[in-house]
């Protein structure tokens, strides 16, 4: 029985109809009415009546279309009439109302039988028990409409029920645990495989919403689900096999380890699947991504499996001979000039991309062995197609087995560089690709030893008769170049050179356009070596950038731009002389004529200026006035965001570059990524205009922190905008700083604004490697800004943003713990996990900086608000993490450095870590507690005599550590030395045995590579030969010292003032070492030693 007037359904007919239309113009007014008329005025009326029209409606499209309607409608935004605050359209009715609706929903999910009708009302049902759940409101009789649903005799029905348990996997509560077993037990036993299949979606769905330790609950339905499988298989149904697989991939993403017990039945099946040419790429492909999931997520799951890795790998190569099908000479291959077709759906995209996966999730030592098993067989194989995939696998593993190629580089390349000389193309462009990516992942190895075996073969590649390939090898040679030092370039920048520039006369413009990138890059690396190259080149790049703006030639121009800067910035503004001017009128000229947003040399122009005003340094302010105005415009770009509320919406975004999709709400959020790319890039350029000009580009501070660089720290789209708008503005306040003077109103506020907006984003941002970027630009602001630049109320705000990154970070430590809890012994931590930690260090080193230097700037007016984190010190300084201690550590070495004798009202959290510290295992806090007690022995006065005299015996023990000297260790020994020597010259009044302390103390040098450490320690031995005190008075000791002073010298740890003042202690040791006869210390010296010796003392060995 219908609840609306006859005359309502009539309307709402006619207007489903018009909706539906073919009449563009029919359909548009349809759509205005139904937005005035209908969603505005009477949503109730509306939603109501789409549901009558489902239950009462004639033509099953009608139907069909009325719930796709309702969904759609019930999901757009409103004010709510009682709240005023914005909902979803649905959730703003009267509770009477919804409550009338969704059962009448309800009823249409029971009555229906035609499946197709059914699918659209189980959708809407699902979206409104999606907005109950976000809302967290209940719809009590769903769940028991569903299960009975679940039980039903109708397939449709059963199928219907996990569908919408599919989609909307929150409805399903707690208590309702044997229920839901039983359900799914049954689910996946039913005896039509629709319903084995939604079963299976719903249930990943299910899982993936439940915590970790429900989860477990769940583990036993495993065979269960794997038994749906076979018969599929046999069936030879490769969409439904698809589907079962994907719904497999979502739960081993989630919970690998469940599969553990039958891991190998699994693998075995996989492997079958991927073979099964008859099955269809799909679902090969569908099997292997599942495969590959486990190597994600269960590394050490898959190389204990006897079967799995050499399973994958001669699979992976498999897939990997399956191209060109239908060209076997490469001539359709040859002729197309779409260099970046779409291909990630090709097999042997899929089996590259897996390759690549397998070796870095699963190690060197996992992979290479089954790998080289095969690849010197197939780059012998007399079968084109078997040579390119052997090239290509060793492209896909080099990145992830690099510690063990690394060192047998010499048999790679035998089997890389003779495919440069193969018959076929496409061989010859795999081989350039493996040395292009070798040239990256091997860097620094490839470029000094094997420069000679990389150039000499592939220079020549560059004369082949197929245009892809010899692109292919100059975009080889940028990998290869990017890398190089200039020395190793220099002896063949002729033979590159001469060839690249032949390229330049190709007729295929993507040859040219790639020939420019590589010169670009080679004058990038060859620097000031490339000015004999100049006047042949720069002449043809501004012929180019003097022709004819057309649109096919723009992305030429971009790179001849790019290569003419390049240039410039390699031989310097000395050498462009007036050319100078000419090519800030070419791109000048250039940017006038940009009338289309999708210009590609608007993007490539804005790094151009980037490098001209960093080739001419101030001379280039005269032009900000040209290149700023295009510059603010790309970095104030907004989001650019659209909400598509329905499949075809999705679609059409999908079809167009430059979007990210984000689901949200049941809904799908499209970001134009584009725009934010380019709004990164035009901050990062303003970044370098301000670096360099300094002072000279104060007229652009004020209105680019206000509208660009305060609002980008918060621009939580994208986090490269705020990283960015994080570099800025430390560097805007530098310019204004050196326009106006230290203490300057203008500087003054510019920072009131500046630093109230930093402190907020410090509680703000969300993501742990941006916010170790916002405590950077909080640190290098306030150095920049100096002494008592922070009130209380900024110390305070400080305190609190520290407080709540600290609380985040442990919880974050606890959760990793839980998660290795679970682990089997012997596994390592996965690679994101180990991101994360590192992510967190940096965090942590981040905030150590900003602690320091508000210490540094505000002294002890910053303790009284540092006290309220002394929990979290306390926690620290004792926790069995290493890097936990580092930091309390060195937040306490900056409270002796910086309050002096006030820091002795701490002694009791302060003391024992540092007892503790100089004895730690780990150097680098050895390092920290050592400098700690320096600094105490320095600043903190009387005080702390006691017990800096106390420490003395440990920090013996320090610079006695077996490995002392060792990389990783001297660090802690030096800092332990000049220790010493600071509570000998700063605080000694404690020490019982003065002298004799001194003289083991000369035992502890030389210092040669911490330069903060170094001067106290060599002004304290010049004091010490000044006093002309016993421990440096006989000949040997003199001449040990004379040779600590040189190694320091020579290191560059002793400079400046402090070496000035050395040079009369110097001359008295090397003539009290000169009275015991025989050489002197100048004599047992190297040449070079000698030199510089001798220029220090002015004296003759």
């Amino acid at each position: 029985m219908s609840l609306l007037p006859v005359e309502v359904h009539g309307a709402l007919a006619q207007l489903l109809q018009a909706l539906a239309s073919s009449d563009n113009t029919l359909r548009s007014q349809a759509e205005e009415q139904l937005n005035n008329d209908w969603v505005q005025r009477q949503p109730d009326v509306l939603l109501m009546g789409l549901v009558e029209q489902i239950q009462q409606g004639d033509d099953v499209s009608a139907r069909s279309f009325a719930a796709v309607l309702f969904r759609r409608i019930s999901t757009k935004t409103r004010k709510d009439p009682t709240t005023n605050e914005s909902r979803e359209l649905f959730l703003s009715l009267p509770p009477p109302q919804r409550i009338a609706i969704r059962q009448q929903l309800l009823q249409c999910l029971n009555r229906e039988s035609l499946p197709a009708v059914r699918y659209r009302v189980g959708d809407a049902v699902a979206e409104i028990a999606r907005q109950y759940t976000d809302d967290g409101e209940p719809w009590p009789e769903l769940l028991g409409v569903l299960f009975q649903a679940s039980q039903s005799t109708d397939a449709t029905q059963r199928e219907g029920a996990f569908r919408i348990f599919a989609t909307t996997p929150g409805i399903i509560e707690k208590q309702h645990e044997d229920t839901v077993l039983a359900a799914f037990t049954k689910g996946f036993k039913d005896d039509d495989v629709a319903v084995r299949l939604a079963a299976m979606e719903a249930f990943a769905s299910f899982f993936r919403s439940i915590g970790k330790k429900a989860q477990q609950k769940y583990y036993a339905l495993i065979p269960d689900i794997l038994n749906i499988l076979p018969p599929i298989k046999e069936s030879q149904d490769a969409d439904q096999l698809s589907k079962a697989l994907v719904s497999l991939i979502d739960l081993a993403e989630v919970a690998p380890k469940m599969f553990r017990h039958l891991f190998n039945n699994l693998v075995t099946f996989s492997i079958t699947v991927i073979q099964d040419k008859e099955l269809g790429d799909q679902a090969r492909q569908n099997a292997l991504e599942l495969m590959a999931t486990f190597a994600d997520y269960a590394p050490q799951m898959c190389r204990k499996d006897a079967s799995y890795t050499s399973d994958m790998v001669t699979q992976c190569l498999s897939l990997m001979t399956d191209i060109g099908a239908d060209d076997e000479d490469a001539e359709e291959w040859g002729a197309s000039e779409d260099l970046d077709v779409e291909e990630s759906d090709l097999n042997h995209v899929a089996g590259e991309q897996c390759m690549d996966r397998l070796a870095n999730k699963l190690g060197g030592q996992t992979v290479l062995p089954p790998t080289f098993n095969w690849l010197p067989r197939m780059v012998t194989s007399s079968a084109w197609r078997d040579r390119h995939a052997a090239l290509m696998a060793i492209s896909a593993i080099s990145e992830g087995c690099r510690d063990l190629m690394v060192g047998e580089l010499d048999k790679v390349l035998e089997l890389v560089v003779p495919a440069l000389k193969d018959p076929h193309p496409r061989v010859r462009w795999a081989g350039c690709n493996a040395l292009g990516q070798m040239s990256t992942d091997f860097a620094g190895t490839m470029q000094e030893k094997y420069h000679q075996t990389v150039l000499q073969n592939i220079i020549p590649v560059l004369e082949s008769t197929e245009p892809r390939v010899q692109s292919h090898a100059a975009a080889a040679l940028v990998n290869f170049c990017e890398e190089a030092e200039k020395s190793v370039l220099e002896p063949y920048l002729d033979d590159l050179l001469n060839h690249l520039l032949v390229l330049l006369q190709n007729p295929k413009r993507y040859v040219q356009e790639q020939a420019l990138s590589t010169i670009a890059t080679v004058a990038d690396s060859a620097e000031a070596a490339f000015g004999r190259y100049y006047d042949t080149l720069m002449p043809l790049l501004f012929n180019v950038l003097r022709t004819e703006q057309t649109k096919d030639f723009r992305l030429l121009r971009a790179k001849a731009m790019e290569c003419a800067t390049l240039i410039a910035l390699a031989v310097g503004k000395g050498r462009l002389g007036p050319d100078a001017l000419t090519l800030v009128q070419l791109l000048g000229a250039i940017q006038q004529n940009i009338t289309d947003s999708d210009d590609p040399q608007s993007s490539y122009l804005m790094h151009c200026w980037g490098r001209m005003c960093r080739v001419l340094g101030p001379d280039f302010t005269p032009y900000l006035q040209g290149v700023m105005p295009s510059l603010m415009e790309h970095a104030s770009a907004k989001a650019d965001i659209q909400l598509l509320d329905d499949e075809d919406q999705v679609a059409q975004v999908e079809q167009e570059e430059g979007w990210e999709l984000v689901p949200l709400k049941g809904k799908v959020v499209g970001i134009k990524t584009t725009t934010l790319d380019e709004k990164h890039m035009a901050i990062e350029l303003i970044v370098v205009y301000a670096q360099v000009l300094e002072g000279a580009f104060d007229p652009f501070v004020g209105e680019i922190m206000e509208k660009i660089a305060l609002p980008g720290l918060a621009f939580f789209f994208h986090d490269p905008v705020r990283v960015a708008s994080s570099k800025c503005v430390p560097q805007l306040l530098n310019a204004c700083k050196k326009a106006h003077g230290e203490r300057s109103t203008q500087l003054v506020s510019l920072w009131e604004t500046t630093v109230v907006k930093i402190l907020e984003v410090l509680s703000a941002e969300p993501a742990v490697e941006t916010l170790a970027e916002m405590y950077e630009c909080f640190y290098e602001s306030v150095e920049i800004l100096g002494k008592e630049c922070l009130s209380d109320a900024h110390m305070a705000a400080f305190i609190e943003s520290a407080k709540s990154a600290l609380d985040d970070y442990q919880e974050r430590v606890k959760e990793r713990q839980e998660d290795r809890n679970e682990t089997e012994e012997g596994e390592e931590d996965p690679e994101e996990v180990l991101f994360a930690i590192e992510d967190d260090q940096t965090l942590l080193s981040d905030m150590n900086k900003a602690f320091h230097t508000i210490f540094k700037n505000q002294g002890p007016s910053f303790l009284p608000h540092w006290e309220a984190l002394m929990p979290f010190y306390d926690a620290f300084i004792t926790s069995t993490d290493p890097t936990q201690r580092q930091w309390a550590l060195c937040i306490m070495d900056d409270v002796l450095e910086f309050c002096g004798e006030r820091s002795w009202s701490y002694s009791t959290h302060i003391v024992q870590p540092l007892i503790d510290g100089l004895r730690d295992e780990v150097p680098a806090n050895r390092q920290a507690a050592a400098y700690g007690v320096g600094i105490a022995a320095h600043k903190g006065g009387a005080p702390w005599s006691d017990f800096v005299a106390a420490s003395i015996p440990s920090l013996f023990q320090v610079t006695q550590h077996a490995h002392a000297r060792h990389d990783d260790q001297v660090f802690a020994t030096e800092n332990a030395c000049a220790a010493i020597s600071k509570i000998l010259h700063y605080n000694s009044a404690k020490v019982p045995n003065v002298q004799e302390v001194v003289t083991a103390w000369v035992n502890t040098l030389p210092i040669v590579n911490d330069e903060e450490a170094a001067p106290f320690a060599y002004s304290f031995l010049g004091q010490l030969v000044e006093q002309e005190n016993a421990a440096v008075a006989d000949p040997a000791t003199a001449a040990r010292c004379f040779m600590y002073i040189a190694q320091a010298l020579e290191a560059e740890t002793l400079q400046g003032a402090t070496a000035t003042r050395l040079i009369a202690p110097a001359k008295v040791l090397l003539a009290r070492a000169g009275t015991a006869g025989g050489p002197t210390p100048l004599a047992a010296m190297s040449p070079e030693m000698q030199q510089l010796m001798s220029a220090f003392l002015g004296v003759q060995g």
